[in-house]
């Protein structure tokens, strides 16, 4: 039904409200973190406004002709009737922030209350090219109190015409009363295969062996998988199977792969193997049970904990990577 890959129901689902007498005035996206739903959000607003402005939008599913003039300005940013709220890039004299990145840009930690506010002046006025208004904000997690307060007040008294799409990983960080004003559409992980589609897609150069690396290390979620390309998480991950195998008694393999993780060009790779560790270890705790559950546990609260703090407070790459190692060699302890 549409381009974004496994989310038919979901789209069919908008579809059917948006044609009909009954569309929600507030949707609340929800699922796996990378799984498409701001991608989801995005195709939505613009089939909403395509459609308000001409009805005879052609097209399957969400999908939306690129050449079509609502599509030209939504693509060059300047709808007047569509916004996007997100974490702004961040400041210097601010927190030091996490390692959600926009390019190569740190963001900040929140979606702070002046940007919530700021949509005020935009619904105090009539929509103006069509009778509807579109509000993305991704995601609705990253909300400071005061801007969750302000948006609630939107959703309260919501505007004629308005529509919210709110991209939630995490649902039950977000007010009760926000989310009982919302409709929920759910979002699960792709299949393998529907994996496959997309980083094919999206990565046409990449080779398979690195496409087979992608769709493990996504574990459904395309965007997760497509933080990762490019920096050889094959490796990386064999790395880790082999340290949880044989517990690395040489320290070789760890020693190796945080020396490599120690130059500042290896940057992206070294926030990579952050990620990865700790999920390798989680994902090790699914198959285990008894005392060796109770380690794989342990490791992982380490190896999360570690992996957190490593780049807020500027922690030796090669030094936190060798230790990360060290946890997931204790994997292999009888």
């Amino acid at each position: 039904m549409t381009s974004l890959l496994g989310h038919d129901a979901q789209a069919a689902a908008f579809l059917s409200a948006m044609r009909s007498t009954r569309l929600h005035h507030a949707w609340l996206l929800t699922g796996p973190r990378g799984t498409g739903k701001a991608s989801f959000a995005r195709a939505a607003a613009l089939r909403l406004l395509a459609e308000a402005a001409d009805p005879e939008t052609g097209g399957q599913g969400l999908d939306v002709d690129p050449e079509h003039r609502i599509a030209r300005l939504f693509a060059a940013k300047s709808h007047p009737d569509f916004r996007l709220v997100e974490r702004e890039p961040w400041k210097q004299d601010e927190i030091i922030p996490e390692i959600d990145r926009k390019g190569d840009e740190p963001l900040a930690r929140n979606i702070r209350v002046k940007q919530v506010r700021m949509l005020e002046r935009v619904l105090s006025v009539s929509p103006a090219l069509s009778s509807r208004r579109a509000i993305v904000i991704d995601s609705a997690d990253d909300m400071e109190r005061g801007a969750a307060n302000a948006l609630l007040k939107s959703l309260e008294e919501p505007p004629a015409g308005t529509v919210f799409f709110l991209v939630s990983h995490m649902p039950g960080r977000l007010l009760p009363t926000i989310r009982s004003r919302c409709r929920l559409l759910r979002f699960g992980p792709l299949s393998d295969e529907q994996m496959r589609v997309v980083l094919r897609r999206e990565l046409p150069e990449a080779a398979p062996d690195e496409i087979d690396a992608l769709v493990k290390a996504g574990e459904g979620a395309p965007g997760q998988a497509l933080r990762f390309a490019g920096l050889e998480i094959g490796a990386l991950d064999a790395a880790l199977e082999q340290m949880a195998r044989t517990g690395d008694p040489s320290n070789a393999t760890r020693a190796s792969v945080a020396k490599s993780l120690a130059l500042k060009a290896a940057q992206p790779r070294y926030e990579a193997f952050l990620e990865r560790a700790p999920a390798f270890i989680a994902a090790q705790a699914r198959i285990r049970r008894g005392p060796e559950l109770d380690r794989a546990l342990d490791l992982w609260a380490k190896s999360r904990d570690l992996a957190a703090s490593a780049i807020g407070l500027s922690l030796d790459p090669q030094a936190t990577a060798f230790q990360l190692g060290s946890y997931v060699a204790q994997l292999a302890e009888k």
